[in-house]
């Protein structure tokens, strides 16, 4: 069974915004990708163990990694990894607290999310809990910078418009990020996006990385 956002996006011409498709910045983005995962995997990799086990202390019975369907470049889904920072159940209890909403748009993000746990609030705010979306750059489902890879009933809503940010790989890290993440709306977030799109270049993933090492750690945004 086809994608219905893959089938949308073919009817979606790519002439809205010019995107950096070109072969050598493609080929050196990804040879950048797997240098860096690598490098972060070998860098945080007692960090990960440590995460790992406070998470298994606080709740053993839950599992370790928290796994969701996202939608990757041109529509195509995959399953994007994070440290879980919740209760077992979060998703069912969704339902009940969209209503709290604290961003606009067509995503979910809550200040005080009863669902988080007390290390999942340590290592949201210190985004730790991304870590483990390494793999998936190595895998190739997303790259170190690019705008956020949203989730398929997100991606439901959005207009024609919006629909440009599938035109790239998804990042760890991005515009959106690095210039105040949860306190910026979606629409600021698309034209964050968008803007990335229609100006990167190895030079442009580098700044982001580099400002991102520097606000990893003391992000007053994350929630």
């Amino acid at each position: 069974m086809s994608n219905p956002v893959e089938n949308i996006l073919l009817k979606v011409k790519n002439d809205e915004i010019l995107v950096n498709n070109k072969t050598f910045y493609l080929r050196t983005k990804r040879w950048l990708d797997i240098f860096g995962a690598l490098t972060g995997i070998l860098i945080f990799g007692f960090v990960f163990l440590i995460i790992a086990l406070a998470i298994k202390i606080e709740d053993p019975k839950g599992p370790l990694f928290f796994k969701q369907k996202r939608v990757g470049l041109n529509g195509k889904e995959f399953i994007m990894y994070k440290f879980r920072s919740m209760v077992s159940n979060a998703e069912e209890k969704l339902n009940d607290l969209l209503k709290y909403n604290d961003v606009s748009g067509h995503m979910f993000k809550m200040k005080n999310d009863p669902r988080v746990t007390k290390v999942g609030r340590f290592i949201r705010k210190t985004s730790l809990d991304e870590l483990p979306q390494l793999i998936n750059v190595l895998k190739g489902d997303m790259s170190l910078v690019g705008p956020r890879p949203p989730l398929p009933r997100e991606v439901e809503q959005y207009s024609k418009y919006e629909l440009q940010r599938l035109y790239v790989i998804p990042g760890c890290t991005g515009l959106w990020q690095v210039s105040g993440r949860s306190n910026i709306g979606f629409k600021e977030m698309v034209e964050l996006d968008l803007y990335y799109i229609r100006t990167r270049s190895i030079m442009v993933d580098l700044k982001i990385i580099i400002f991102t090492v520097f606000v990893l750690f003391g992000s007053k945004n994350a929630f």
